[in-house]
């Protein structure tokens, strides 16, 4: 045999030479695959061993927050509208009321009256009796203020501690309306012969209010200190006194003595209704414990005859 038929021929491939080529076919199938594809399966790799970052971690928090008080949210939106709605309720209300005020503001009728407080005991007080006496004021004007007949309302002898008080704590006094706050005497400001001194001590007792007179309540708050210091006042001065007709229409626990804001308004509402009982009955506190007089009389009698009862019940057995 020669030489030349042992040599292999080129063209054809041996097992050899095939061997090598599988890797490079499967190493073609790979790398065709697209880039985002590569990325992709790069990422989900990433993903699954990467750990979740602290902000990741917060947001996930948050979203689950958010979603366990869709409920609180929507409850308290729902409270949000009902406060909402009372609120204009509330507007309309108030704004219906100074509509209704404003109609009543033109049907009252100011009555010729001059009510006056005397505020010359000022030194006979504490200061806690001061303060008292200068809420009192502040309703009497309130009430004066609302009334259908209101009087021509004076304070006189104004100074001292009421007036350090009212500067103290209720400064818009300086601005109120429709009353004369003065530091003279009565005395000084309405004739002699228009002085009506209000006092449960005089033996004088009114029927009827004179619209032509000014009728003077005494601005002293004492607990029964000075008693019948406003009567000795009127006689030693020479002015004209009298007591409210209580004791004809009313019976009570305790001494005749009302504050000065209790005669005010029985005043006032008087001279609405002229009925003299029916202003007792709408002014004067529980605590003053107040019947009618024919009704005390009638409980007086039940309970005297109630007694004679459990008497002669115990003089039986």
């Amino acid at each position: 045999m020669s030489s030349e038929t042992l040599t292999e021929d080129p063209e054809v491939p041996t097992e050899n030479s095939m061997s090598p080529e599988v890797p490079d076919v499967e190493g073609k199938m790979k790398s065709g695959d697209s880039p985002a594809k590569r990325e992709e399966a790069g990422s989900d790799k990433d993903e699954c061993f990467e750990p979740m970052s602290k902000r990741q971690r917060k947001k996930l928090l948050k979203q689950k927050q958010w979603e366990e008080q869709k409920d609180l949210r929507r409850q308290k939106r729902k409270e949000k509208r009902q406060k909402r709605k009372l609120e204009r309720q509330l507007k309309l209300d108030t704004s219906n009321e100074g509509n209704d005020r404003k109609r009543m503001r033109r049907e009252v009728v100011p009555s010729t009256l001059r009510l006056i407080v005397d505020c010359s005991f000022d030194d006979l007080m504490v200061l806690k009796d001061v303060k008292k006496l200068h809420k009192q004021i502040q309703r009497c004007y309130a009430e004066n203020r609302k009334a259908f007949h209101p009087v021509q309302f004076y304070l006189t002898s104004h100074g001292g501690q009421l007036k350090s008080n009212m500067n103290e704590n209720d400064k818009g006094w300086v601005n109120w309306k429709d009353i004369q706050i003065r530091t003279e005497h009565y005395s000084e400001l309405i004739k002699k012969e228009d002085l009506v001194y209000l006092t449960s001590d005089s033996p004088d007792v009114l029927s009827e209010l004179d619209e032509k007179k000014a009728y003077v309540i005494g601005g002293l708050v004492d607990h029964n200190h000075h008693k019948g210091i406003t009567y000795k006042k009127a006689v030693e001065q020479g002015i004209g006194h009298a007591q409210l007709p209580l004791g004809n229409f009313v019976k009570m626990n305790s001494r005749k003595v009302l504050a000065v804001n209790h005669v005010f308004e029985i005043i006032l509402t008087y001279l609405e209704k002229r009925d003299w009982k029916e202003a007792f009955f709408s002014v004067l506190p529980q605590r003053k414990g107040a019947v009618p007089l024919g009704e005390a009389n009638d409980l007086s009698k039940h309970h005297l005859s109630g007694k004679e009862d459990e008497d002669s019940d115990s003089d039986s057995n």
